[in-house]
């Protein structure tokens, strides 16, 4: 709970009594490599602090088709967000790509969270505003950057996920196919 605590502390500072209510809705949950935490169709009910491992947002289409559009790594937060803010069926999956362990809340204890603390709206503004940032640098990216570049600035904002990731998610991430993948790692190297 630690890592959690210092990640909201980086937002603003915290009362213990603020804090003792926050931590007392949060669900500690361990899953496998490969496990689905939200299916497509599914409400999205619990926004989690990832304590270890990674995760990724994917729309499978079909075995061998996928589109991933996201990652998440240790001391970020992951949700199929905008099910879980409208509280409607999702349109994309959530999946482990490594063993994960994390800090979970539900929807109706969030909404506690909010209405009876002092800072509660507050850190959720934030983490929302930081979520939209990241998303919204990712589709100006898109549709602006080459994708090399796209590659070249994954490289250099988050090392992580080139370490971390098979390379076949990291190329639907940024819009090519495995084989255009290898020919811009052989141009860069």
């Amino acid at each position: 709970m630690k890592n959690i605590r210092d990640y909201i502390e980086t937002i603003t500072k915290v009362n213990d009594e603020d804090w003792n209510l926050f931590s007392s809705k949060l669900h500690k949950k361990r899953f496998p490599k490969k496990s689905i935490l939200t299916k497509i169709g599914e409400v999205e009910n619990y926004i989690s602090f990832i304590e270890e491992g990674v995760v990724r947002l994917v729309i499978p289409k079909n075995d061998e088709d996928e589109m991933t559009f996201g990652f998440s790594f240790q001391n970020e937060f992951i949700s199929a967000y905008d099910s879980f803010l409208t509280q409607t069926p999702s349109i994309y999956q959530v999946e482990t790509l490594t063993e994960t362990r994390l800090l979970s809340i539900s929807y109706s204890d969030l909404q506690k969270v909010y209405e009876q603390t002092q800072i509660g709206n507050l850190i959720g503004r934030l983490v929302s505003e930081g979520l939209y940032l990241l998303k919204s640098k990712r589709t100006y990216s898109l549709l602006v950057d080459t994708a090399e570049q796209r590659y070249l600035n994954l490289f250099t904002e988050r090392p992580n996920l080139i370490k971390e990731i098979p390379l076949k998610y990291i190329a639907s991430y940024i819009g090519v196919t495995p084989q255009s993948l290898s020919r811009i790692r052989k141009q860069i190297t």
